[in-house]
């Protein structure tokens, strides 16, 4: 009889023992950022049974199979409480494909190798915000590859967002009311910029005189009419204990308006269960959230790969599911090795409807794959769960600088208590704007009071 070290309950084990313990860092058998350093690839530190679905489950789901109501069931424990709901209850599938190993197709490769980079160079200040050793603001990459806390989990996502040094990205957003049909529809780019902790643009680490400044993001809307022009632009301090600058064009006062950016639970637009606060699961400065603690760790599924539309002109998608078969995308998922799940509550936000809200972090990457909010209840408010993709199919790619671009390429935002979808894409073009990435030009274009306002008018 061969006896298996590694045998399928070693890895539950390890996870239970480590998370009591409060240990943290990526990797069972050995830390994940060492195994990239050596190869690119991370497989020495999982066992087997992490990085294959069909080993985990004994050969009862495999990639090509689809997750549906039929056999769910099988891993339930591998899904947030709301899309196991959404497969089971409302009609969600979910294609299953094989895990990824190499670490160039989890993020933008220039953001990979300044991780490895400067690996070692982070430290949090007595206040929680993140600085190099000699008390700079952060130079790029995940300053926190083997994090040490549950706040260390939070601080990479939220100093950069789309992993990029600039990102615009033009969106098409369907908002499905709670009989499964369309309602609103817009079209929308949203563009992000970072002054420090750059990468890919020179001057790198920091554009002179913007050191004090984490982020300038800036949304408008192109469609319909009575939106169109419709501008806000996010200007964040370097300091996570302050809220963000909010101006807004409103075409209906032609003039800019500063908006209290401390009201960041509201719809920017009629219709839709977004929220600022939602983005990128860390809408917020981390500081003006507190709380934090690992809840769990463990394997999980979730979309990495194999979700751009490389077949569609403008990269959309197909639909199902729901009423009236239009409530989810036709994604792809995999068996992520080890997820850190992290809750954190809105101590800076006295009047917002979130209790708290629940992230599960890829270990690996600390990208974060999934979030399921609660009311001040306790019970389940809204989730939101996006899907990631390297922009490469066959002889077919969209690329950044020299590599192929890796982002996001859909969203659902369901408001579970409404029963209210929020379906975003990445799309290539809308409205006469096209997607564009680490295009220094766009902070003019986009991201200044003058732009918003001409963007309106």
């Amino acid at each position: 009889m061969h006896i298996r070290k590694f045998d399928a309950g070693y890895s539950r084990r390890m996870f239970l023992s480590r998370t009591a313990q409060g240990l943290l860092g990526a990797g069972v058998l050995g830390s994940v950022w060492d195994a990239v350093a050596q190869n690119g690839t991370f497989e020495k530190a999982y066992p087997d049974e992490l990085l294959s679905i069909e080993m985990y489950t004994k050969g009862r789901i495999k990639p090509g199979d689809i997750l549906d109501a039929n056999n769910v069931d099988l891993v339930q424990d591998l899904l947030d409480p709301v899309r196991y709901m959404q497969v089971k209850q409302m009609g969600r599938r979910i294609g299953i494909v094989q895990s990824t190993t190499d670490m160039l197709h989890l993020s933008p490769v220039d953001y990979v190798e300044a991780t490895l980079r400067n690996r070692g160079q982070a430290k949090l200040d007595e206040k929680g915000n993140c600085y190099t050793l000699d008390g700079k603001p952060w130079i790029g990459g995940n300053p926190f590859p083997d994090p040490q806390s549950a706040l260390e989990v939070f601080v990479p996502i939220t100093l950069s967002w789309g992993r990029h040094d600039v990102s615009f990205y033009t969106i098409k957003d369907y908002e499905i009311d709670a009989n499964g049909k369309r309602g609103y529809y817009y079209e929308i780019c949203w563009c992000e910029y970072a002054p420090v902790a750059r990468v890919t643009l020179d001057p790198k680490p920091y554009r002179p005189g913007m050191e004090d400044k984490l982020r300038y993001q800036s949304v408008f809307f192109t469609y319909p009419n009575d939106a169109k022009g419709t501008s806000f632009l996010n200007i964040w301090s370097y300091d996570q204990a302050t809220f963000p600058d909010l101006l807004g064009y409103l075409p209906a006062f032609k003039r800019v308006r500063r908006f209290p950016s401390s009201q960041r639970f509201e719809p920017l637009i009629p219709g839709t269960t977004l929220y600022l606060s939602d983005a990128w699961a860390a809408g917020d400065p981390y500081l003006t959230w507190g709380n934090f603690k690992i809840i769990g760790r463990g394997p999980f599924i979730a979309g990495l790969t194999q979700n751009w539309n490389a077949d569609h002109e403008n990269w959309e998608g197909q639909v199902h599911g729901g009423p009236q078969g239009i409530t989810f995308w036709d994604t792809n998922a995999e068996l992520i090795p080890e997820v850190i799940i992290v809750e954190a509550e809105p101590t800076g936000y006295p009047r917002a409807p979130v209790g708290k809200k629940r992230v599960w972090f890829d270990a690996r990457t600390l990208l974060p794959v999934n979030m399921v909010t609660y009311d001040r209840r306790g019970d389940p408010y809204k989730s939101f769960d996006g899907s990631y993709s390297l922009y490469e199919k066959g002889d077919k790619r969209v690329m950044d600088g020299k590599y192929p671009y890796w982002s996001w390429c859909n969203v659902h935002a369901h408001d579970v208590q409404s029963n209210r979808m929020t379906r975003l894409e990445q799309t290539r073009k809308v409205g006469g704007y096209e997607m564009k990435v680490n295009d220094e030009s766009l902070y003019e274009q986009f991201l200044t009071e003058a732009a918003i306002r001409r963007l309106g008018t």
